[in-house]
This record gives C-alpha cells, structure tokens and sequence, in this order.
C-alpha cells in the first residue's frame, strides 16, 4: 500500500500527488523544509521545528501556507494514516507556482505550495552505527552564506556525502577559513577534556533544533559547553567527536580524514548525551 501524503490540503495516495512543472521549488530551489523525527508515535522536538520554519519563511519573504497553524494535526494525521511508529516526516513549503519561469517573485495572489510526507524507519532510535560511530573526511565549504535558513539548496550537501561514500566514510565536515562550520546535514562537535566545543550560531550554519535540545541537556547536566570555532587539526586531537540532527539525534565520530578521535571508539560524552536525549525528547513527544 503507497503512503499518504498532503499536498495543499488533500491527503493523497503519493502517486496521486502532483505539482506544477513551474512550481519555484522545482525551478529556483525556492522552498524551505523541516523533518521532524517520529518515536513510540509522537513527534520530536515539534515545537522547535515550527518555530525555525516560521523564521526562515519570514527571512525569504515568503508567505505563510493557509494550513500553518493546523501543522501540528497534519503531522499527527499522517502519522496515523501511515502507521509510523518510528521515522520521519518531511515537510516542505515553496513560494509556489505563477504558471511560468521568471525570476522575480510572483505576487501575494500565488500561494505557497505545502508538502509533507511520512518515511518509516524501523529502529531509527536503536541505529547500529551509535555503536560503532561515524567516519568523516573535510571538504572545502562551497555553500551560499544564508546556511541558517533551512532551504532545499541541497545540492553541495548531496555532492559532500557522494564525496564521504567513495572515501568509504559515512559524511563530510566542512571548512570554511581553516575552520569546521558543520556536517553535511548536521552539527560538529568535539570534546576536549570536560568540554563540549561547537561552533556558535551565525548565518554560517543551520541553527540545529537538536543541537539547541543537547547543548540545553548537557548543561543541565553541569557540562561545560564552550560556542566557538574549531579546526580539522583540533578535532584530530580531541577526546571524542560527535555531530547532532533530527534523523541521528547524537551521533559519535571515531575518525576525521583518516586519524582516529580519542580510542577510536565512541566516547562516554557523546553516549551520555544520546541517551540523555531520547529519554528527555520521549518524555516531552506530542
């Protein structure tokens, strides 16, 4: 049985549900997108999600879809009708379709296209790989400036995890002026002695609703947190390495272009935290 997704209000079979070739989306990139994670049902860390995706519609001057204060039931009504108990699910919003291509924006009279979908993912909390963690290599940081609006500009992200998968590695950290700005789709971290070290917020990188959720955790948890940059170099030499999204809540990293972090294994700091965090992030599920 095909998934039901939503697209503009209607609940759909996924074949059934189209969008115009001339949708900005499709055409310029002109979408920004949310995926919040599913566990035991309920929806991870929502709130935050709805709140970055207020923001970046407001930094890109797009409307807001009519269905923007009914997300949370649309969330919860897909859910349902797919039978998620552990996943994702993805949502989108473009500037939508003035029936052609054309540069400017179109008027406040074209509305905003709304697509979601659900992706089941079985054992998404139990993932094999926080055992073993992940392997990284660095690459140049070639990405627009605005990396704090969350937009569908995926295509040099997709091109750094091709990079990691033929180095035989599991994702890339990028560098920009010597230094780490995040993952491909995700935040960097490091932990050097008592200390969690990550780059502070700017338009540099994705303000990480996960990340806000674990530095908030490790805090309350009397962990020194320290929101600066760092390089390649230093990551090399910390104790641990771990990186945070919605998909791999905390996830280890046991090597950075070819040197092992710390033992080589996945630390105590960043398994802390990953527990930390599902138990924390299940208790406050909606």
């Amino acid at each position: 049985m095909s998934r039901i997704v939503y697209l503009n209000g209607d609940y759909l079979p996924e074949e059934e549900a189209k969008i115009s070739i001339f949708d900005r989306s499709f055409l310029m990139a002109d979408g920004v997108y949310e995926v919040t994670s599913v566990l035991d049902g309920k929806l991870i860390d929502f709130a935050g999600h709805a709140k970055r995706l207020e923001r970046s519609l407001a930094e890109l001057d797009m409307q807001k879809p009519d269905a923007f204060d009914d997300l949370l039931e649309i969330h919860r009504e897909l859910v349902r009708r797919n039978d998620i108990n552990e996943g994702m699910i993805y949502l989108q919003v473009s500037r939508g379709s003035a029936g052609d291509r054309d540069f400017v924006y179109p008027d406040a009279s074209v509305k905003p296209t709304l697509v979601l979908f659900t992706q089941n993912k079985p054992g998404l909390a139990d993932n094999p790989k926080a055992r073993e963690g992940f392997k990284i290599i660095s690459i140049e940081d070639q990405r627009w400036g605005r990396r704090d609006i969350k937009t569908t500009q995926l295509l040099y992200p997709s091109m750094g995890k091709m990079m990691a998968k033929a180095a035989g590695c599991d994702d890339a950290w990028l560098v920009e002026d010597g230094h780490v700005t995040e993952g491909t789709s995700n935040n960097a971290y490091i932990v050097k002695g008592d200390t969690i070290i990550t780059r502070h917020l700017s338009n540099d990188i994705l303000h990480g609703i996960t990340r806000a959720a674990v530095l908030r955790f490790a805090r309350e948890a009397q962990m020194k947190v320290e929101e600066r940059a760092f390089t390649i170099k230093e990551a090399q030499q910390a104790d641990e390495a771990f990186v945070t999204s919605a998909s791999t809540f905390v996830m280890p990293v046991v090597e950075i272009d070819g040197a092992a972090i710390g033992s080589g294994a996945p630390g105590p700091v960043a398994g802390r935290l990953r527990d930390i965090y599902l138990e924390e992030s299940r208790k406050a599920a909606v």
